[in-house]
Formats: C-alpha cells, structure tokens, sequence
C-alpha cells in the first residue's frame, strides 16, 4: 500500500516538474521571439556568407543601367558608357565576336557597339576590368508603370555590368569611373549628329492587350542648309536675334545665379511665308542644336505632353508650328460644345419622327467616337508644359512657337516669361530685297532697284515670293528678266492690296449705313409707342 501510495506521489511530482519545465521554456521562446533571434541569427549568417564568398570570389560590380529610375529618361552614364567602348569594341583584342552597326556622321563608316551578352576587356593604370552588355526582362509586378508608360516599361532592360577586382576598388570607383564618363562625352560631341525628332501618334491596343503608349520620338538626320548668313531678314533685326542666342548661349551661370531655367522662350509671328521655318533652321545651325518638332494634335493629353518634354535632350530647339491651328486653347471649344448641345434641345422640342432620332443616336455616337481620338490638351497643359516645374527638367532649351495670326494667342500663353522674345516676320523690305538679289543673282546694284524699293513701300510681299521672282527659270534669264519679273509682280501685289482695301472700306461703310438704319427704325418704333 505503501509503496503505491509512493509511486503516485512520484509520478505527480514528474508531471509538476514536466510542466514547469513547459511553462518556462515557452516563456523563454516568446522572450527570444520577441528579441528577433531569427532576424540577429540570419543577419549574422548572411554576413559569413558575403566573407566566404568575398574570400573565394575577389571580383566586385557596379551596373549601369539603361533608364533612370521610372524609366522617364535614358541614363547620361549609360549613354557615355556606350560612346566609351566603342574604342575597345573595334579593337580585335577586345574578343567581341557580335556588333551592332549605327550610322556615322561619315557615310562611309558605321558606329559599332557590342551586342548582347558580349564581353570586352579594358585596362586602366595596369587595372583589368571588365564590361558586359546585356538585357533582362522588365518585372512582372510592374502593371501600373506598364499601363502610364506604355511600351517603354515593357520593353527589355539593357545594362553594362562593370567587374573589376576587389584590390582595384578605390582607383576604379574614384578615377576610372569618372574618366569613362569624360572620354565617352568626348567622343559623343565628336560623333554628334544634330538631329530633327517629331513625335508620331501611336494611340493603340497592342498584341498584349496594353496601351500601346500615345506619341513617341522619331528622327532623321537634320540638315537643312539655312543659315543666318543666307536668311533675308533687317540687318539690325538679325544682329539682334544673334546676339541674344549667344547671350542664352553662355548664360547658365545668369540663369542659375537668377534662379530662373536655363530655356528660353521665342515667339515667330507673320504672314505665311515671311521666313519663320527657315528661322528656326538657322537658328537651330546656329547653336549647333537638336530640333524637336511637336505635333501637338498627335499629343492625346497633358501627360503625354509632359513625357514628350521629359524625353527631349539639352541643346535642343523644342517648336510648335501654327500653334493657333495645332488646337483650341481659348476655351471657344467648350462654348461650341454647349451651343451645339443648345441646339440640339431645340430641334429635340420642336419635334421629330424615328428617324430623325435615329439619324441624331448615330451622329452622338460618331461624335463620341471622335471624343475618344481627339487631343485632350489644354491650355493649363501647354502652359505647364513651357514654364510649369516640368520645364525645369534638364536645362538649355529654347522653346519656339509660330503662328500666322497672334491676335488669336491667348495673352497668358504668350506674355514674357513664357515667351520671352517676340519676333515679327514682316513683309519684305528693300533690305531684304538688297539681301536676296546678292545671293540669288550676284548683284548689289542696278537701275530697277529704284523702283523696287518704291513698291515695296506700296505692296506686301513676303520674302518667298521675292526669292522666286529672283530665281533664274531658264538658261535665257539673267538680273535685267529676273527684275523686270519682280517689278511686274510688285504692280499686280500692289493693285491686289488697293482692291482689298477699297473692299473692306466699301463692307466697312455698308455696315455703319446698316447700323444706321436699323437705330433710325429703333428710333421710329419707341415714337411710334
């Protein structure tokens, strides 16, 4: 009996002890759960891990990425990398098997750069390093960039990956780093191609059922040939105009001691063919600039607009042509929205048959159709788009608009600040004419001169046209025809704009005489009451 008693006396204190032993040891857990042991142990076994590996692989990296982060803009390291390797890529001890061929600013030779997952050797102060080019594709998580930034953030990322010894890590990352940026500057400005870009509307689903993206960049080689030395302008006006270019030019320490961006806004106004294309083009050969020309009616919002000015580089002339016609940026579209909505409410209550309802369905639905396509850019957009805190993205710009009739700008799209200089292209004037008859007949004197310059002050014509009656047509024609032609041509502009005026002095009279009448009726009709 006793002995039983003993034995259950004995198990119940093991199932106390057991128990206890329980209790603590999940205190102790908890305690050592709230410490974060996995995290302090696992930081310490990643640390052994980077010395094992560090001890048995001495090499470091460094990657140069194609895009910036966003993908917004191409990377200047990435672009100045390429340019840099070019040298080791044409050199048959660099070991790449596989090039990619660009055209050169020479015709008869091409830009080489490596292809995809080759590799080239370079030295520097008896370094080695090593450069490979590659791509990977874009993150599957990346869904909402993909969807704003279209087929840029679904395209392929390209990298150099840079490899160098560990024991080389401070001269690599302090000097060579540095000096691959340098010679890859130096060799971009000697292999530069000044080009002219325009954006084309590529408002899409593509085969992956994405948004394909709106407008992007496209170009060709710019080379059109105008020159302020062949441009027929004033003199004055064209000294004028160069001296402020080379001003904006050297002004980037003004610009940021003013705490202004460094762009600079010129708006070209005139009659149609006054010279305002051909300006940029000199402008633009100038300052040696890239040419970005806008089609703002391919720009589907104020978004696509902003990426457009994001993408475009320094030293560039960014243009919109014939603004007033690019789009309605006055509000007018809205009123002609409500007054045809107006209307429809009209014919509605005067009353139709099925068929005039079913005509007015299809003319809303093509209407809506038309909606969807149209540009959705305002003038806050455009406004932003020149002087907003986009436009301080990148610096050295110059931002041109033209436009035959300025009276339509809205004052807010023009006033100083936006655009800073405003630049009327006039009819031609005997200056010109002087100008032009030097170039394209090689003569600074004759006896038609004089009566040239009388109806130039009578007639309106622009510098065009001038030209073209200056241009031989036949192996006969010589400076005598070519005068005799203008002279000809400067009496009928000159008859032209007599009976333009006597007509709209003969609308301008028949329309006070109206007026007349109908306050004298007015007047009748309060007597008569």
């Amino acid at each position: 009996m006793e002995a039983s008693s003993s034995s259950l006396w004995s198990s119940v204190n093991s199932g106390i002890v057991l128990s206890l032993l329980a209790v603590v040891w999940t205190m102790l857990w908890q305690g050592l759960q709230g410490l974060q042991l996995q995290h302090f142990l696992g930081r310490h076994s990643r640390r052994l891990s980077r010395r094992l590996a560090a001890a048995l692989d001495p090499y470091l990296t460094v990657t140069v990425a194609e895009y910036d982060g966003g993908r917004m803009r191409r990377s200047d390291a990435y672009k100045e990398a390429q340019a840099y390797l070019q040298r080791a890529t044409r050199e048959a001890g660099g070991g790449v098997r596989h090039l990619k061929a660009e055209p050169d600013r020479d015709p008869d030779r091409l830009v080489l750069s490596m292809d995809d997952n080759e590799e080239v050797a370079d030295e520097f102060r008896g370094a080695t390093v090593w450069w490979l080019a590659y791509t990977a594709q874009p993150r599957e998580d990346a869904g909402g960039a993909s969807y704003f930034w279209g087929r840029a953030a679904r395209a392929e990322r390209r990298f150099y990956r840079l490899c160098f010894l560990e024991r080389d890590r401070d001269l690599i990352l302090g000097e060579y780093l540095p000096h691959v940026r340098r010679e890859g500057r130096a060799v971009m400005v000697k292999n530069r191609q000044r080009k002219l870009f325009t954006n084309i509307s590529g408002d899409s689903w593509d085969s992956d059922g994405f948004w394909s993206g709106g407008s992007s960049w496209s170009h060709v080689v710019f080379e059109h040939p105008k020159t302020f030395a062949t441009l027929a302008m004033d003199p004055a006006k064209k000294k004028e105009v160069m001296d402020d270019l080379d001003a904006f030019r050297k002004g980037k320490e003004y610009y940021a001691r003013v705490g202004k961006a460094w762009k600079r806004g010129y708006l070209l106004y005139g009659p149609p063919g006054t010279g305002k294309s051909t300006m940029i083009a000199a402008m633009a050969n100038y300052l040696d600039y890239d040419v970005y020309d806008i089609e703002l009616t391919s720009v589907r919002t104020n978004t696509d607009l902003r990426k457009l000015f994001i993408e475009t580089t320094s030293k560039s002339i960014i243009v919109i042509e014939d603004i007033d016609c690019s789009l309605d940026l006055t509000g007018k579209r809205k009123k002609k929205k409500q007054q045809q909505a107006a209307e429809g409410d009209g014919a509605e209550s005067s009353g139709k048959d099925g068929g005039d309802k079913k005509d007015g369905a299809e003319k809303d639905k093509e209407e809506e159709k038309e909606g969807k396509s149209a540009s959705k850019v305002t003038l806050s957009g455009v406004l932003n788009f020149i002087d907003g805190l986009w436009s301080a993205c990148g610096g050295e710009r110059i931002i041109v608009f033209t436009t035959n009739h300025v009276e339509k700008l809205d004052p807010a799209l023009i006033r100083r600040g936006r655009m800073d200089k405003h630049i009327e292209m006039s009819y031609c004037c005997f200056e010109s004419f002087r100008f032009l008859a030097r170039v394209y007949l090689g003569v600074d004197a004759h006896p038609l001169f004089d009566a040239v310059a009388a109806l130039l002050r009578e007639a309106d014509m622009t510098p065009a046209d001038v030209a073209e009656n200056l241009t031989p047509k036949g192996p006969g024609e010589d400076a005598d025809s070519c005068l005799a032609a203008l002279v000809e041509a400067l009496h009928k502009a000159k008859e032209k704009k007599a009976l333009a005026k006597k007509a709209k002095e003969e609308a301008k009279n028949k329309a006070t005489g109206k007026a007349k009448k109908e306050a004298a009726a007015d007047e009748a009709d309060d007597d008569d009451e």
